[in-house]
């Protein structure tokens, strides 16, 4: 009798174990089916999630640091701004690889490429041989660079239009100098600086030809101290406004401005900012030297392209320049005291001539040189 209720409960059992495991399959199931109908209909944000998750970026600075206030800088507020905007944290989606000389250029880049981040970004033009070599080197990473070219599939290149900027600011200095003596500092002597140098003198000369500019090249965008000493022989010998194109060397210009306001107050005295605005670096006590500024959206062209690469459409082996009309290119207006109506209205004015096509902006001292000729 006793083995009879032992069989029974065992029968009873195994029916019971049987019925719960059907059960579970038939919930999974059905699970899986409603998954795969959602997915099916569009009506999941899993994709979107994923992708602005996974997709991660890296950036080289050139030895000017992330800090540089200047285009190190812009471009980093750019693909934080980014990060930020996906969930994104510093290291985790993004980051950035300080470089303090050359040699540290290509082992940050392939730190990058060895940790499959999606895109490697390279800050300045001193970066074009790295990542052009790893370009060539990782095919399945693609790269891009600031302010040059380079030429690979898996490679973008992103470059603005500054002379037309400069052109704007050189306007600017002609209407602000009382003078007539202006000048221009730049970082290393190369076609890039040349085009913000010619920009800006053709500027000038379009409002006065009679205004004479100082040119001096510092050859280094990481020396405050000869951008310095630079600016000091300017100021003494009657400049009175110095636009500059040095990075960090640009710290010392902006240093000598504000020695000179501190110690004669009422002294008319100048700098003009590059790649971002650059009106905090020009504050001292209740003045700033900081009569406005060339500014690269930088931060908008690097957000542009990650934009588009995360959403698989890389502009793979192109060459993309930003400029005015782009809104990559502006002038900054936020000393409402040293940029006058007149002033901004005036700019305006040669802006719209430039758009049209009623200008065209020299980017050489050849062009440049034609351009004077024909004033």
């Amino acid at each position: 009798m006793k083995n009879r209720k032992f069989l029974l409960f065992g029968i009873i059992l195994s029916i019971s174990l049987f019925l719960v495991a059907c059960g579970t399959a038939s919930e999974e199931n059905t699970e899986e089916e409603n998954n795969a109908g959602t997915e099916e209909s569009g009506n999941t944000t899993s994709g979107t999630e994923e992708t602005s998750t996974d997709y991660q970026v890296g950036m080289v600075t050139d030895e000017g640091g992330v800090d540089d206030k200047s285009f190190n800088q812009s471009a980093w507020e750019g693909i934080k701004a980014w990060g930020e905007e996906n969930g994104l944290a510093k290291g985790e989606g993004f980051d950035y690889a300080q470089s303090d000389e050359t040699a540290d250029y290509m082992p940050n880049i392939t730190r990058f490429v060895r940790d499959d981040y999606d895109l490697v970004y390279g800050v300045g033009f001193k970066l074009k041989k790295d990542i052009q070599k790893a370009a060539d080197q990782f095919a399945n990473t693609n790269f891009a660079i600031v302010d040059d070219v380079v030429d690979a599939p898996n490679a973008a290149s992103i470059t603005f239009k500054e002379h037309q900027g400069s052109f704007l600011v050189g306007v600017a200095a002609a209407l602000k100098t009382t003078t007539e003596k202006v000048g221009f500092v730049g970082g290393i002597n190369s076609p890039l600086i040349k085009k913000f140098e010619s920009g800006f003198t053709a500027g000038v000369k379009s409002i006065n030809p009679d205004i004479e500019v100082d040119v001096q090249y510092a050859e280094s965008f990481t020396d405050p101290a000869k951008g310095k000493l630079i600016a000091t022989n300017m100021y003494d010998s009657g400049v009175d406004v110095i636009y500059h194109s040095s990075g960090g060397t640009g710290n010392g210009v902006f240093n000598q401005a504000k020695d000179i306001k501190q110690n004669e107050p009422e002294r008319a005295i100048w700098v003009i900012g590059v790649d971002r605005d650059q009106y905090e670096e020009g504050q001292i006590g209740e003045h700033n030297v900081t009569l406005t500024s060339m500014v690269k959206r930088v931060d908008v062209a690097v957000q542009d392209v990650i934009n588009r690469g995360m959403n698989g459409e890389f502009p793979e082996g192109e060459q993309l320049e930003y400029g005015l009309e782009e809104n990559g290119i502006r002038v900054a207006t936020t000393n409402e005291e040293a940029m006058t109506e007149e002033i901004i209205s005036t700019v305006k004015d040669w802006e719209e001539e430039i758009l049209n096509g009623e200008v065209e902006v020299p980017q050489t001292i050849e062009e440049l040189e034609a351009y004077v000729d024909s004033l």
